[in-house]
């Protein structure tokens, strides 16, 4: 038996890798001042079709429950993010800064970087209109990668503003509904994968040229002030290096209200890395108008980040020490006489509750093997229970130098010789 197409199994290594990125999620957001949160990974369909149109449900894994009740595994987080904000918005001080981990699903073509179900880190801050929320995001997500090795030389992230798309069409005479509007930046979003002629031939059936667009393009600043002060607030940041303006990358969600962002590295193999940007209106739009705040975030998945870290000698690195460590154990008992395992036992029970990593022979083994095992587990060291007792000899297995102890010293000398 194998695992469903696009699922995966977590072997130790992978686990630990798993746990790698997970861990480093968890401590750069908490040094942002983000708080963690969760939501259930089963939802009514309904929130989704509500979010993305009935068009959501083909990528979905839905399925009618024993209530009778029409559910989904969760493709992403915001909707569940605004109906709990909606429900529960009055009893926190905002703006609000949540984070989550979790687990979610797409049924949907599998490719390098996407699988059809995926661990996601999603960063939001709720209440909080001002340019400062948009830097504080931008800096979040650099910070995340360079936690990982990561540096300017490896990613990229660029930057866009819906609004300014519409900003600069006005000044030109051009003012579009709303669904024309989308219309528009639905082609700018593939502009990079369309023929130049192509483009020109969408944009000119709605009265606007590829000259026109890429004269935005080149000269962003000059018709959008926000892209110079945002670029500045990261500039005194020290993270300027990280951001490119790009205003072809608008993202395809039409809820996007604001500044749009994207990640990509620059080796130009992978999709993108992470992506966000502002919803201001989507939250109130998903409880009905029961509740209306501005909000902003991004989300970074495991499959793609796992294959950057793969792509980076130095990120790679990272995580190969780590699973080192999470593997490796400070001591395993070496139980030479079998009339000592009972006193071994003791001990090693006093050990475990000071909270040393330890490990030993389930099962009679000769002491030769069991130095074998406790060099394959990475011990630091070992203690041998045999004709010394009731002294245990001590062995520090980088130097092998070693010591024999009264048993009663034990717990003490290890703590001594473990931390130096």
């Amino acid at each position: 038996m194998q695992p469903l197409p696009g699922f995966r199994d977590f072997l130790p290594d992978d686990c630990a890798a798993r746990n790698f990125i997970f861990a480093r999620w968890r401590e750069v957001c908490r040094r942002y001042g983000f708080v963690e949160w969760d939501g259930p990974v089963l939802e009514p369909t309904e929130l989704y079709k509500k979010k993305s149109g009935p068009e959501i449900v083909a990528q979905l894994f839905n399925f009618t429950d024993k209530g009778d009740r029409e559910v989904a595994l969760r493709p992403e987080l915001t909707p569940t993010l605004a109906r709990v904000v909606a429900a529960h918005e009055r009893e926190f001080r905002k703006p609000l800064k949540w984070f989550s981990i979790g687990q979610f699903f797409r049924y949907e073509k599998q490719q390098r970087g996407r699988l059809r179900e995926h661990f996601q880190l999603n960063c939001d801050i709720i209440g909080d209109s001002s340019e400062e929320a948009d830097a504080e995001v931008l800096a979040l997500m650099i910070d995340l990668f360079r936690s990982f090795g990561f540096t300017e030389n490896d990613l990229r992230i660029y930057i866009s503003h819906r609004g300014a798309w519409a900003a600069f069409l006005q000044h030109q005479g051009h003012n579009f509904s709303a669904e024309r509007m989308q219309e528009f930046l639905a082609i700018v979003d593939k502009l990079d994968a369309l023929k130049p002629e192509i483009s020109d031939e969408k944009l000119k059936a709605l009265g606007v040229s590829l000259d026109l667009v890429n004269r935005f393009i080149s000269m962003p600043e000059n018709y959008f002030d926000g892209f110079n002060t945002l670029a500045d607030k990261m500039k005194v940041r020290g993270l300027g290096r990280f951001i490119t303006i790009r205003p072809a990358i608008v993202r395809g969600l039409a809820y996007y209200t604001g500044f749009v962002f994207e990640a990509f590295s620059l080796s130009g193999k992978l999709r993108a890395i992470a992506g966000g940007g502002r919803y201001d209106n989507l939250i109130g739009q998903l409880s009905d108008g029961a509740v209306s705040l501005p909000a902003l975030g991004f989300a970074m998945g495991d499959v793609v980040l796992g294959e950057m870290i793969q792509d980076v000698p130095a990120a790679r690195a990272r995580v190969a020490d780590f699973v080192r460590r999470e593997y490796a154990l400070d001591i395993y008992l070496i139980i030479a006489k079998e009339e000592r395992r009972s006193d071994a036992l003791r001990q090693l029970q006093q050990l475990r509750e000071s909270g040393w990593r330890i490990d030993y022979p389930l099962t009679p083994a000769k002491v030769g093997k069991q130095f074998q095992t406790a060099e394959a587990l990475g011990a630091k060291a070992t203690l041998l229970y045999g004709d010394e007792w009731p002294a245990v000899k001590m062995k520090t297995l980088a130097t092998r130098e070693e010591i024999l102890i009264p048993n009663e010293e034990v717990p003490a000398r290890v703590k001594q010789a473990l931390s130096s």
